[in-house]
């Protein structure tokens, strides 16, 4: 795809300033802004967490992209859509939002730590969210970067459910790991329950076992390039890479320091 990326899509797991400094949030937050000033066009998606405000970050619905319903095992759950801009970095940033799933005020456990039982369920409803309003953008993205767990079935569902899709048509998928949700267990029929259009339970047989190595590895098997965003990773992403033939962009922790890994990133998306 050398020298054809013009669009690059960045969904996330969330980035600063709406929420707390990570790996993750940091390079969601610094890498779309680069990537911009390198003369790609971008957009970038998160979740709508309900610990942020609103007010303060100036958020508003986009009525024209909200409205549709999301169905997850027999129930309608409805698509809101909004969008705030980080001015000095002169981006916008589109939330997928929803009362059951996001509204609460902690992203992914609760207060004393446990993990929420539905972020299945969550993580169903982002990928789906994002690729259906990215549909109704009419935006054709060249490049999908996926960072964070809650983004891992996007790569399943283009490959899949949407490989017919003109918008998608052309779309390669990008996936960053990190050591995010290394060892936490979904609950069980995570694969029948994501199954949609073509995308069947057996095409995520690793999810046989539903735990954040196998939700990462099921990313895997349908990505087009993989990044690796942390240090001492499971050796067992490397091997699957390695088995599928897929290009990978090893860790480098100074580049991470020093920020060149925004060069690296951008020339990596024009090996895919």
């Amino acid at each position: 795809m050398a020298d054809n990326v013009k669009k690059v899509l960045f969904v996330s797991s969330g980035m600063c300033p709406y929420l707390p400094e990570s790996p993750v949030s940091s390079i969601a937050r610094f890498l779309p802004q680069g990537v911009q000033e390198r003369k790609r066009e971008i957009r970038s998606f998160m979740p709508r967490y309900g610990f942020i405000n609103e007010r303060k970050n100036q958020l508003h619905e986009v009525i024209r992209l909200s409205g549709m319903n999301i169905i997850i095992s027999d129930v309608d759950h409805p698509l809101i859509i909004k969008v705030a801009s980080i001015s000095a970095a002169r981006i916008q940033v589109y939330f997928i939002d929803n009362e059951d799933y996001f509204r609460r005020k902690y992203t992914f456990t609760d207060d004393n730590g446990n993990f929420f039982e539905d972020n299945d369920e969550r993580a169903i409803f982002f990928a789906r969210g994002v690729l259906e309003t990215v549909k109704k953008l009419r935006w054709a993205p060249d490049i999908i970067h996926c960072q964070g767990w809650i983004t891992h079935l996007v790569p399943a569902y283009l490959k899949k459910a949407y490989k017919d899709d003109p918008i998608f048509s052309s779309s390669k998928i990008v996936l960053s790991l990190y050591d995010d949700l290394p060892a936490v267990t979904f609950r069980p029929g995570f694969a029948a329950k994501a199954a949609f259009g073509g995308l069947a339970a057996e095409d995520m047989h690793f999810l046989a076992k539903p735990d954040g190595i196998n939700l990462a590895k099921t990313a895997i098997q349908y990505a087009d390039g993989v990044i690796l965003g942390s240090d001492g990773l499971p050796a067992t992403y490397a091997r699957c890479c390695k088995s599928l033939k897929i290009p990978v962009l090893p860790y480098d922790a100074e580049s991470m320091a020093n920020g060149t890994y925004i060069d690296a990133y951008n020339a990596f998306y024009d090996t895919i």
